[in-house]
């Protein structure tokens, strides 16, 4: 971990202040994977409903992001932090009293401002103070708040539930969220004039300018699919179990994913600052194909827990890679809206995930639904291979890790 050993004490206290927000959020968040789906389908909703409420939590990160992501950069990475903490610790209180399917999707809409807020912020900020050249190292190791946190939160959460009913796991939840509050409010940011300085017309583009500029508009079609094959897991894993009447604890799935996805990390970040993020991304998109297929396949506890594996594996390349690839190809002062708009391409991709998976699983069970979904990640990584770059040759071999990215803005920082 070289990049974190600096003689700045400031630089180092805030990385670690930081990294706890980042850690107790996600534990928060992830506590109620396992669990949620199930509470739904407790109160009587279809599968189809199940998706679609599921799926609601994606309405909050579409309509939220772009505009949190410009937020961040005019007024600055801290206030939409702590917009992010304060829906993720509001949100389960809604659960404790929400008895019919249009409630649960009016607050999975508002706690889907969370992971718009924060995650977009958390990300922008690391960027900020992260020197470029090990800009995809740091990234990597502060990314580690996301795995950590889906190991711990469904752990816990899966076991209070058992023990102690819904309202207590939704009760942790908030606490948990109450407690990166806390942490938030002592991360120290850079001033803004500093964040945007040198800002020239180029960083002033609007909405549809750089969605469609070719440095975003591929890695977002690639996220949108990607979070399809993400919601289907996050949606529909806990029950296909149930109706498999495979012998294992639906947080033991997320849980293996996160072991993986956590280490992973240690090491890809500071590789892909040597030899590009391409050939990682490539890799992060066939491990989520090779995922949803063994769903398909999967009869046994070690068949999920395999699929859990390698969709963790390719979750914790895949993310960091897409982050710091974005950072490379986007000036400080856009950065905010670049990332909200790339990841946007995720945010909808869980989107029609719910409703749209939850009708094919209707029609032709889980299982072939998720074969259906490692189709789309094949189509993903056809898409990277030949558009990531200016033309198919760069395309080829930046995705192989044989070749530059084209579209890196070395004068960014």
């Amino acid at each position: 971990m070289d990049a974190l050993h600096t003689s700045d004490s400031k630089l180092r206290r805030n990385l670690l202040v930081l990294f706890a927000a980042g850690l107790l959020f996600w534990s928060s968040m992830a506590s109620l994977l396992p669990t949620l789906p199930l509470y739904i389908q407790h109160i009587g909703a279809t599968k189809q409903q199940i998706g679609v409420t599921m799926g609601s939590f994606a309405i909050g990160l579409l309509l939220f992001r772009p505009y949190l992501g410009k937020l961040a950069d005019e007024r600055g990475r801290k206030i939409v932090l702590i917009i992010g903490v304060l829906a993720a610790a509001l949100a389960p209180l809604g659960y404790t009293i929400a008895t019919s399917v249009p409630v649960l999707m009016l607050l999975r809409a508002f706690h889907g401002i969370s992971i718009a807020a924060f995650a977009t912020a958390f990300s922008a900020l690391v960027t900020d103070i992260a020197p470029s050249k090990v800009r995809g190292e740091i990234l990597g190791y502060m990314s580690l708040v996301n795995p950590i946190g889906m190991a711990i939160g469904p752990a816990i959460g899966g076991y209070l539930q058992e023990s102690a009913g819904y309202v207590p796991l939704f009760l942790l939840a908030t606490a948990l969220a109450s407690l990166s509050l806390l942490c938030t409010l002592q991360v120290v940011t850079p001033p803004l004039a500093t964040a945007i300085s040198g800002e020239t017309n180029n960083g002033k583009y609007k909405f549809w300018q750089i969605l469609l500029s070719p440095r975003v508009r591929v890695p977002t079609i690639v996220m949108l699919l990607v979070g399809l094959a993400f919601g289907t897991i996050s949606t529909f894993v806990p029950l296909f179990l149930k109706s498999t009447q495979v012998d294992l604890n639906a947080g033991l799935f997320y849980t293996a994913a996160a072991i993986t996805s956590f280490s992973i990390r240690l090491f890809t970040g500071k590789t892909s600052d040597r030899i590009g993020r391409g050939l990682f991304i490539t890799i992060g998109i066939a491990c989520y194909g090779i995922a949803m297929f063994l769903l398909w396949q999967a009869n046994t506890a070690v068949d999920f827990l395999l699929a859990a594996l390698i969709q963790g594996a390719g979750g914790g390349t895949l993310i960091p890679m897409i982050v710091a690839m974005m950072a490379d190809r986007s000036l400080p002062q856009e950065r905010g809206r670049i990332f909200a708009l790339c990841i946007s391409g995720f945010d909808v991709g869980i989107a029609i995930a719910g409703p749209v998976l939850g009708s094919v699983a209707e029609q032709v069970g889980y299982r072939n639904m998720f074969g259906f979904v490692g189709v789309l990640t094949v189509i993903a990584i056809m898409i990277f291979f030949t558009q990531s770059s200016k033309n198919l040759r760069a395309s080829m071999l930046f995705a192989l890790g044989r070749g530059r990215d084209a579209y890196t803005l070395n004068s960014a920082e």
